[in-house]
């Protein structure tokens, strides 16, 4: 048996049999309808307003979202599973946060994994550049120099840069103070308050090889949605909208216009038949169609910038915290090709989640925790800023994502004469990821048990290195 990991740490909600009908949902919220005014607005803007807005939206209403632990686990004195989930459970009572990264858990391990792999494939004839996108508290940056520090070659210690992208200026602090109770990190290590998918922010393309590191950064990125009739009508994008004379949400549905939307359909392939299916298959299909009509709904990982999007007043638009980019792995990944050429990316998240309510392929989990308790919302457009929304990554998808915005991968109907270099890429469990490049015995209780290796089935890493290989 195996514990299948979420987010939050209570128990999640048993879950009914999916419906797929269009929602008319209550809603009492005034920021939800505020937010979504008298025009809709895409699905993508709702989830970013629902999680960034600056005064209802999620994580700004909970600053001590994520956890930091004050010393490491030792899992080697712990009996086994029992003993470790009650003391699991004893930090998360005294800390009173929402949830702790695995990198904080398993700290120091967990970073010295990625350091070990980065060591292994790095070219060390130029000065080993890091970034690291959304650094959290600096707990992989300090377990990633730490272990640079004891185990490679004094030059490529003393010649590093670490560079973390954080647009938190709170969160940059803490990593300021993180890495630096080690002195000698200190002048290696530096915080960029800002927007990762912002290109401004990049400045010049950097031409050296250099490694980024992503970890859960992709499951609270902005999704679309778009929804068809039935298994043959075309993709239609899905719209929120306030329902004429009353304070709720609904869904409106447009033919696809958007151009992030019409990008991520055609790289995912959605409306292409394959070639080499019969001429019959089709027509089977139609007809089957209008027999037993089956609605479906996908979720596609899209951005857009906010202040042109959103139907929001000035004043919010020009709030700190809310200006800035709201970016998915398509404009994430599209600006870092674009600046960082030679990169090669480490990034990690979840596969999948249980006990997801919200229908859809790739579908969301809408969480929400009161009195010490989560609960699970059947419907994204119940989230008023009281609750989580975190996305499964579909792994097959990021490498299609990847090598589409290094120029690899072309799109039908794209003539240009630009050339990409194809990627090596791999994507596995993070107990291989683990058992490859880390130190499992580390993580190991007395009789066998290993928190790291047996309970995070759900979750997977990617790692994408830049060839010689031009198309």
């Amino acid at each position: 048996m195996f514990i299948v990991i979420r987010r939050l740490r209570l128990p999640p909600i048993s879950v009914g049999r999916f419906q797929n009908q269009v929602w008319t949902p209550p809603l009492h919220a005034l920021f939800s309808t505020h937010i979504v005014a008298d025009k809709p607005i895409l699905v993508r803007d709702f989830v970013h307003s629902a999680l960034y807005h600056p005064l209802h939206g999620y994580f700004s209403q909970r600053p001590r979202s994520v956890g930091v632990l004050h010393s490491s686990i030792k899992f080697n004195q712990l009996e086994g599973r029992k003993a470790y989930m009650r003391y699991l459970d004893n930090i998360y009572k005294q800390n009173d946060i929402s949830w702790f990264t695995p990198v904080e858990i398993f700290k120091p391990w967990y970073a010295h994994a990625i350091a070990e792999a980065i060591m292994r494939t790095a070219n060390f004839s130029v000065p080993l550049k890091i970034y690291e996108i959304g650094g959290g508290s600096g707990t992989c940056a300090k377990g990633i120099l730490d272990y640079i520090m004891l185990n490679a070659p004094p030059k490529v210690y003393n010649s590093m840069t670490y560079t973390s992208v954080e647009i938190s200026p709170s969160l940059a602090e803490v990593q300021r103070e993180t890495v630096g109770e080690v002195r000698s990190h200190i002048p290696k290590f530096r915080v960029e308050c800002r927007d990762a998918a912002d290109r401004r922010g990049w400045g010049d393309v950097e031409r050296q090889p250099c490694w980024v590191i992503m970890l859960e950064v992709l499951d609270n990125l902005p999704h679309d949605l778009v929804y068809s009739e039935n298994q043959v009508s075309p993709w239609m994008e899905v719209w929120v909208e306030r329902q004429h004379g009353r304070e709720t949400l609904g869904e409106l549905y447009k033919p696809l216009q958007d151009p992030l939307i019409t990008r991520c359909v055609e790289i995912m392939d959605m409306d292409e038949p394959k070639t080499t299916r019969s001429i019959a298959v089709p027509t089977l299909k139609g007809i089957w169609s209008k027999v037993y009509p089956k609605p479906r709904r996908c979720w596609l990982p899209t951005g857009c910038l906010v202040r042109e999007s959103l139907n929001l007043p000035q004043v919010l638009c020009t709030n700190k915290f809310f200006a800035f980019t709201c970016f998915s792995w398509q404009k994430l990944l599209e600006v870092l090709h674009e600046v960082l050429p030679k990169m090669s990316l480490i990034a990690s998240d979840f596969s999948y989640l249980p006990d997801v309510k919200v229908p859809g392929e790739r579908a969301p989990l809408v969480s929400t925790k009161k009195d010490g308790s989560s609960s699970d919302y059947e419907n994204y457009m119940d989230a008023k800023g009281d609750a989580d929304i975190f996305f499964p990554t579909d792994f097959w998808l990021l490498e299609r994502i990847d090598h589409y915005c290094s120029g690899w991968l072309k799109l039908k109907g794209d003539h240009t004469s630009k050339k990409g270099k194809k990627r090596r890429t791999i994507t596995l469990d993070t107990s291989a990821f683990m058992e490859e490049f880390g130190l499992p015995t580390k993580t190991r209780t007395k009789d066998g048990y290993n928190p790291l290796l047996d309970d995070f089935k759900n979750t997977k890493f990617y790692l994408s290195v830049p060839t010689h290989n031009i198309k």
